[in-house]
């Protein structure tokens, strides 16, 4: 029986999704007592697991906070991924790819691990991330951030020599792989980043997310996307896309699709 090419990278990157999910070992979700009043703050609801026994549907829509796999954003948002940096290679979209928040990494591995399976060698995955945690909310600058507590949660502070080393047993570590490391509003503007092509959003906040949109979304060209994966679960953050657009998108056509009832993603239609 002969494989095509076109069967082996389906193959590798199958398994690539479920291993970085870990739905090969099922992984319990983290043990972490969070009070009801901070679950809300950081996007939590009765929705999400801790603590539990692995759960095939929360890990597929991404509602629990894994303890060993490399990416809490779950089966379907991994999909959504893995059809857009798809759909730009094939369609010669030009730019980078770029994550603004990566906690272990998964999704920006899985990115690397997609321009590897097309023998991409010409595009850059950007990861983005504080290395740290989140930052202390600016409520004074940034009203919708009043009371965000994502800050107060340890388990989102993921050291960059950890995502470095979860590239490493991928094999996936190498030149195409580049970091930048601090606050996405010191970072971001300066990154020598000249087009992207796909834009993932993962930041929580209202701040943040609206960094990466003000710093990035102009280099976004035609044809590329843009992913926002906490739209859904923390008010803020919707309201940084709805502002962002009004003010710099409002003589775009955005047409906002859902992913997994958290996460939504649009084209860049320029």
């Amino acid at each position: 029986m002969t494989i095509s090419p076109s069967d082996l990278r389906d193959m590798y990157l199958d398994l690539m999704q479920d291993v970085l999910t870990n739905e090969i070992y099922k992984d319990p979700p983290l043990k972490m007592s969070i009070s009801s009043k901070l679950k809300k703050a950081v996007g939590l609801s009765a929705r999400h697991a801790q603590g539990q026994v692995f759960d095939e549907e929360r890990r597929e829509k991404g509602l629990d906070w894994p303890s060993v796999a490399h990416t809490m954003i779950g089966k379907l948002r991994m999909e959504n991924l893995r059809m857009v940096c798809s759909d730009v290679i094939k369609n010669n979209v030009a730019g980078d790819f770029v994550e603004t928040g990566v906690w272990r990494g998964g999704a920006c591995i899985y990115m690397r691990a997609i321009l590897k399976a097309y023998g991409d060698t010409q595009r850059t995955v950007w990861v983005a991330d504080s290395f740290a945690g989140l930052p202390e909310p600016d409520g004074a600058t940034y009203d919708k951030d009043k009371g965000d507590k994502h800050h107060t949660v340890e388990v989102l502070a993921v050291s960059r020599e950890q995502v470095e080393g979860n590239f490493r047993v991928y094999g996936l570590l190498d030149g195409q792989v580049q970091f930048l490391q601090g606050w996405f509003k010191d970072t971001l503007p300066q990154a020598p980043i000249e087009n992207v092509a796909v834009l993932r959003l993962d930041g929580d906040m209202y701040e943040s997310t609206m960094d990466g949109l003000t710093s990035l979304y102009h280099k976004v060209s035609p044809g590329g996307y843009i992913i926002v994966d906490d739209y859904h679960a923390v008010a803020a953050c919707k309201s940084a896309v709805h502002d962002f657009i009004a003010e710099h998108a409002a003589t775009e056509t955005v047409e906002i699709k859902e992913i997994d009832g958290t996460g939504v993603y649009w084209q860049r239609q320029l």
